[in-house]
């Protein structure tokens, strides 16, 4: 595990797995969780612009080598590693990403910590629908899903899915239904979304808070990064978790 300049380095165990977790920062909590190729110096960026507006940052390492940037290497590697992995339902339908338990247990774990209203989980790209697995823990009460593009979108089922089982599904429709809003970041024409966030607006109505850029790029939070989206994903936290 390489190390990124100014955070603590350790490990979080649950669910049978240890993995490392990156920190920094004070305040409520917030669970960011890297897209592929990993925790890239344009997601550590995102994640240190969360930490200086007021917030406890946890980024867990799911794949990839830590600090290492986005090129074709990099991301072949990861995306090899996402598809032979169990871990990751990267194509199949109606069905919850078996790592999401891990990081339910890694956002409770957080809140159980440092109290307050509860914690935000923000996922992008391949774990952009990670968000909404984790809100069916109650400690998860911000969350935010940047691009989310699994199951990869290679038809237009797969384009549609929400990367949750029918009982997760139905039980973050519950939580939305009882006042937790989720908001939502893409560029429109961006084709690993696919179909989405139609879903996502037929689901869960007025609690999905969309924000659609114009264009065909893909890293709304880092490699494309669009700095009003930042500063909108700043301020739904702050109103979400600020005591």
């Amino acid at each position: 595990m390489n190390g990124l300049a100014g955070w603590s380095e350790s490990s979080f165990t649950a669910d049978g797995k240890t993995l490392p977790v990156f920190r920094q920062g004070t305040g409520p909590g917030v669970v960011i969780v890297h897209e592929i190729p990993g925790i890239t110096p344009t997601v550590q960026q995102f994640a240190q612009d969360v930490v200086d507006s007021g917030f406890t940052v946890v980024m867990p390492s799911l794949f990839g080598t830590p600090g290492d940037p986005m090129n074709v290497w990099t991301v072949a590697k990861s995306v090899a590693r996402v598809c032979i992995s169990s871990e990751f339902a990267n194509l199949a339908l109606n069905t919850t990403s078996p790592i999401t338990t891990w990081l339910r247990a890694l956002a409770a774990d957080l809140h159980a910590e440092l109290g307050g209203p509860g914690v935000g989980a923000l996922g992008m790209c391949a774990t952009g629908g990670f968000a909404l697995a984790m809100m069916v823990d109650p400690s998860v009460v911000a969350p935010v899903l940047s691009q989310p593009s699994m199951p990869f979108a290679v038809t237009p089922a797969r384009g549609r899915d929400l990367n949750l089982s029918p009982a997760d599904l139905d039980s973050v429709k519950a939580r939305v239904a009882a006042g937790c809003p989720v908001l939502g970041l893409r560029y429109s024409g961006d084709p690993a979304v696919g179909g989405r966030f139609d879903t996502l607006r037929r689901e869960l109505g007025d609690g999905f808070v969309a924000v659609e850029l114009p264009g065909r790029k893909h890293g709304v939070l880092t490699e494309d990064r669009d700095e009003p989206s930042v500063q909108r994903v700043l301020e739904f936290f702050h109103d979400r978790l600020d005591g």
